[in-house]
């Protein structure tokens, strides 16, 4: 058997419909792990669904209990050779709410609908149809291998990364020398876009940074009051503009990143983000000067503001508000000074004129991407498209976050995402849908890069 025979294996997996009905039932399973009610969902889909498909793929597997009990994870393995790579894959089997009702023509979100090249369902792009794909691909690489991979494979399913992934990385602490690997290649997230395959390397990071200007109970008069006392709102719009201008320009140097590398400016420098029809347009004159709308989103750092709040929008009083509140979010690119960012934001407010401010941090989150010399990136690069004919595009980092410190940090192990979705999919939304043939190529891909890995004599160092 030959590369083109796994590829043909998962091609035809897809066109028999045998694909597709393995997606349907579990996306049946009602993950959603912001329900504190679906415990049993949760822990159903590992033992019922995951567990015997890792078994028929000659894995052995175990479920591992999360240190707070809130979500369970599941481990599988598959051993042939000490000598051949090994690769850890991941992929999390909680979906969000599922919105029942909210979907366009009455769509269950609880079973696949397929509705011209677009197949519906809650997971189908978040991520059950993304870990299902690469299942089928390790699947199509044995059948045509006889029985045998040509690697040793390891697999982590998680069921609370929709909750923030609140026990993954202790529980891959705890279990550093079962999850030893050479190589972490695992899908989330959109392609760059529908026809293009994506690698990306990691992800940026997130911290959510509160302001918050208390300057008495109450409100007051607004005419009785207006121009002399404070108003808390014109307060806090004014401290924001001093940290990013009115064209989403980072005003403050401890929020930029370092300056962009001539190799990252190379690696973006033919990626182009171009909405489909069904996205919003990009903004004219936004972000920072002298920089492509690739390298703001890949490889910047953008300041947004998630939400404001000062008195009643809906039925405003004359008066002017005792308080004013607001929650923006930096998100952060590998080499971003984090420590002391809000010291650094709370004495520039403060020079600014605005001790009234207070500022604190939540939720944040790590940025990380593997290293550019990495052998694995070329590797990976060069099977994609062997097997679609077209450059993948090469991302320094998701523009989004996922838990991929855990693996770049904490295992030390180069990251490789391969996303299967597109950035239309409406993930976390109504009607959330994978594209057909997106689909189909992402079994081929995934083949490819399965049967390339299998062709490896020992890791690429």
């Amino acid at each position: 058997m030959t590369r083109a025979d796994a590829i043909a294996r998962a091609r035809d997996d897809f066109k028999s419909g045998a694909f597709l009905t393995e997606l349907d039932r579990r996306v049946a399973y009602r993950t959603e792990s912001q329900n504190p009610s679906r415990g049993t969902e949760l822990r159903a889909y590992l033992e019922q669904e995951m567990q015997p498909a890792f078994a028929a793929l000659d894995f052995t597997s175990r479920i591992v209990e999360s240190p707070s009990g809130k979500a369970p994870f599941l481990f599988a393995e598959h051993h042939e050779n000490d000598s051949v790579p090994t690769v850890l894959i991941y992929g999390h089997g909680d979906v969000v709410d599922g919105m029942e009702g909210e979907w366009r023509d009455g769509r269950d979100p609880w079973r696949t609908t397929v509705a011209g090249t677009r197949l519906y369902g809650r997971g189908t792009a978040d991520n059950k149809g993304q870990h299902s794909i690469n299942m089928a691909a390790l699947r199509a690489v044995r059948e045509a291998r006889g029985g045998k991979l040509g690697f040793n494979a390891k697999f982590i399913v998680e069921m609370g990364e929709e909750i923030g992934s609140p026990d993954l990385g202790k529980v891959c602490d705890l279990n550093r020398d079962a999850l030893k690997a050479d190589l972490f290649m695992a899908s989330d997230g959109p392609r760059l876009s529908a026809d293009r395959p994506t690698l990306f390397l990691g992800c940026r990071g997130g911290i959510r940074i509160h302001l918050d200007v208390n300057l008495r109970d109450g409100g007051h008069h607004s005419g009785n009051w207006g121009g002399v006392l404070a108003n808390p709102a014109t307060i806090l719009v004014n401290a924001i503009s001093t940290l990013v201008d009115g064209h989403g320009r980072l005003q403050l140097d401890a929020l930029k990143p370092p300056r962009l590398t001539n190799q990252i400016r190379s690696y973006l420098a033919d990626v182009q983000v171009v909405p489909t029809a069904d996205e919003p347009a990009l903004a004219e004159n936004w972000g920072e000067d002298g920089l492509s709308a690739a390298e703001r989103l890949y490889a910047w750092n953008t300041l947004e503001v998630l939400a404001m709040s000062s008195g009643n929008i809906e039925k405003p009083a004359n008066a002017i508000p005792g308080h004013a509140n607001a929650v923006l979010q930096l998100r952060f690119v590998v080499g971003t000074k984090i420590e002391g960012l809000i010291d650094a934001i709370r004495a520039h407010l403060v020079a600014r004129g605005f001790p009234m401010v207070e500022v604190r941090a939540a939720q944040s989150f790590a940025a990380s991407r593997t290293d550019f010399d990495s052998p694995w990136i070329k590797w990976a690069a060069d099977s994609v498209q062997s097997t679609t004919g077209k450059a993948p595009a090469v991302l320094p980092n998701f523009g989004g976050s996922l838990p991929n410190d855990v693996f770049s940090e904490i295992l030390g192990l180069p990251t490789i995402w391969v996303p299967h979705s597109y950035p239309g999919c409406s993930q976390h939304a109504p009607n959330e849908h994978i594209l057909l043939p997106l689909t189909e190529e992402a079994l081929t891909v995934m083949a490819g890069l399965f049967w390339d890995l299998g062709e490896l004599p020992a890791p690429l160092t």
